[in-house]
Parts: C-alpha cells; sequence; structure tokens
C-alpha cells in the first residue's frame, strides 16, 4: 500500500523526516516487501541473478526476461527470509519481460501505476538486489522520457524510461517507484562506463505484456519473410518525395513467405508501410504487432527508381 494512504496511521519517525527523505523511505516501505531476489539456475548450475518485483498476491512477479533466459530452475528469496521456487510463466525478448509465479499465496504485492503520467525530473525510487545485496534502494529523478533501448533479440523496445537513479548488476527486473509507491517501471539497463545513465521499460508496456504472457504465455507478433537494412537515400529523391533521407532495403526474401507473395524482391528499398513512412529497420518492427496479421497491407517501394505500391499480408511469428 501507498505510504500516504488515508487507511493507515501515520508513521510518527517517517513524518518527522524531510519531504524528499519521507518520500524516498515511503516508496521503500511500500514496495520493498514485494521486492524479491532472482537466481536463475541451469544444468551446469548457477547462470545469473537479478530481482523482481511481485504484483498479485497469488504470487505474480515480473523481472526482466534476460535474468532467467535458459534456466531449467528459478528461485525467489523475499525480503522476509522465505525462499520459494518459482515458475516461469512467459517470457518476452522483445521487451525484455518475463513473468514468475511463486509457490505460495497471500504475499506481498506492489501497485502498478502509470508511465504516461512522468513528468522529466520527477522523484523516482529503484529497488533491488544489486550484488546480491538485498532489499537495496537508490533514488534519483526522471532524466528524460520517449527513449527507446535495443533487447537481448535485437528488437527495439519503445517509450523507455531513462533515469539517474544508480542501478548495478542485479538491479535488472526491479521496481522503479514514484513518491507514492506505484511502480512506474522495471528496471533494465545501464550503461557501464557513464554515470546517471540508467533505464527502465516504461509500467504501460510491462502490463501489457505482463496481461499477454498470463493469457498465452508469449507475445505474438508478425513477419514479413524478409532480412532487411537501414540504407541512405539520396538526398534529391528523398526530397522530392518529401521524406527522410533513410529507408529499408530487402537484403533477402523469403521464398514462399508474405514478402515474396506480394512481388518484393531483394534489393527494394521499402518507403511506407501502410500509412507509415518506413526511415529504418526499427520502424518497421514497431508495426509488425500481432493485430496486422492477416490483413493487407500496402508497401511503398522503390525499385530501380521507379516507385511500386505491393500489397502484403503478415502472418504471424510463430
Amino acid at each position: 500500500m501507498p505510504y500516504d494512504n488515508p487507511d493507515r496511521a501515520p508513521d510518527a519517525e517517517l513524518e518527522a523526516l524531510d519531504p524528499y527523505s519521507r518520500a524516498v523511505a515511503g516508496a521503500f516501505e511500500a514496495v520493498g516487501p514485494a521486492v524479491a531476489h532472482i537466481s536463475a539456475f541451469g544444468p551446469k548450475g548457477p547462470r545469473g541473478t537479478g530481482s523482481g518485483v511481485l504484483f498479485a498476491p497469488d504470487g505474480y512477479l515480473i523481472t526482466n526476461s534476460h535474468v532467467i533466459a535458459g534456466a531449467t530452475k528459478v528461485t525467489a528469496n523475499l525480503t522476509d527470509g522465505r525462499k520459494l521456487e518459482a515458475a516461469i510463466v512467459g517470457a518476452d525478448p522483445a521487451t525484455d519481460l518475463a513473468v514468475l509465479r511463486l509457490g505460495g499465496t497471500g504475499l506481498p504485492h506492489a501497485a502498478f501505476g502509470s508511465s504516461s503520467n512522468l513528468r522529466v525530473g520527477q522523484l523516482v525510487v529503484a529497488i533491488g538486489n544489486p550484488l546480491g545485496f538485498a532489499a537495496t534502494v537508490t533514488a534519483g529523478i526522471v532524466s528524460a522520457l520517449g527513449r527507446t533501448l535495443r533487447a537481448p533479440n535485437g528488437r527495439l523496445i519503445e517509450s523507455v524510461i531513462q533515469t539517474d537513479a544508480p542501478l548495478n548488476p542485479g538491479n535488472s527486473g526491479g521496481p522503479l517507484v514514484d513518491a507514492a509507491g506505484r511502480v512506474v517501471g522495471i528496471n533494465t539497463a545501464m550503461i557501464g562506463r557513464a554515470q546517471g545513465l540508467c533505464f527502465a521499460i516504461g509500467v504501460d508496456t510491462a502490463v501489457d505484456v505482463t496481461a499477454r504472457l498470463m493469457r498465452d504465455g508469449r507475445v505474438r507478433r508478425s513477419r514479413l519473410g524478409l532480412s532487411a537494412q537501414t540504407v541512405a537515400l539520396d538526398a534529391r529523391l528523398a526530397a522530392r518525395l518529401q521524406r527522410a533521407h533513410s529507408a529499408v532495403m530487402a537484403a533477402e526474401v523469403l521464398e514462399g513467405g508474405p514478402a515474396a507473395r506480394a512481388g518484393l524482391l531483394k534489393g527494394d528499398v521499402i518507403l511506407g508501410f501502410g500509412e507509415t513512412a518506413i526511415a529504418g529497420v526499427d520502424d518497421l518492427h514497431r508495426l509488425l504487432t500481432d493485430q496486422i496479421a492477416g490483413r493487407p497491407i500496402e508497401l511503398q517501394v522503390i525499385r530501380q527508381a521507379h516507385v511500386l505500391t505491393l500489397a502484403v499480408t503478415p502472418e504471424l511469428d510463430d
């Protein structure tokens, strides 16, 4: 529960702190008990450790997918000393998120807030188990919003929160919390040779992915059946077409795939997907959701100086 819950009597010691300390301490008191230390094991022994946060009393927990990647066994240590077995409900490497379920009920759990309401400069608190030090809290501000981050599988994660709340190895998968004790992000990365450059996946993304993982065990997306690369466009051509100076070239087209059936050829340059201009491979990745599978989409393509329109029907990526 948030520390400012009107149904809870004020803590005299907490009230005696200065406002900044009160906010950080309150956020930690609200969410800290729901943070777990995650240990992943493979056939040959330990694979790695990280953090996670419980979001339901029946043991559902969210963490980073890279924390449990390749694991055959996962355990979670709670702040009250309990060590519980964890089953992998599902993982989505494209957003670096995973859902586990711990073997217990009535467990402490945190409340989700909203990352869409965050503001640059807002106080945030990171909670996790860096380098094995359990229940560690660090504080900082939201440094930027709307960042993108490369996932382990190469896809781009959207709407990433940049913060200067210090993170260390082992913080991965732990919660980023606002001053009201609500989870607003899942800590996922830091820039090792920099200071104050840390990143969290926005909780709005996490809630969507979590719901799909709990329902289906995975997140499904669409595919075109091609490998592609971002290429520069001739400046005069870009000016004539009134578009960005880059696009996507089909480096390979899978025989029998959606792109091949649409008539796309190796070397074709994709300018647009439906009504959206394509300036790079990441633009294409963003648009290939499961919702468009089976629906014809127009591709705007340049082939030997001619602009063509092809109709492609994306398939679900199994």
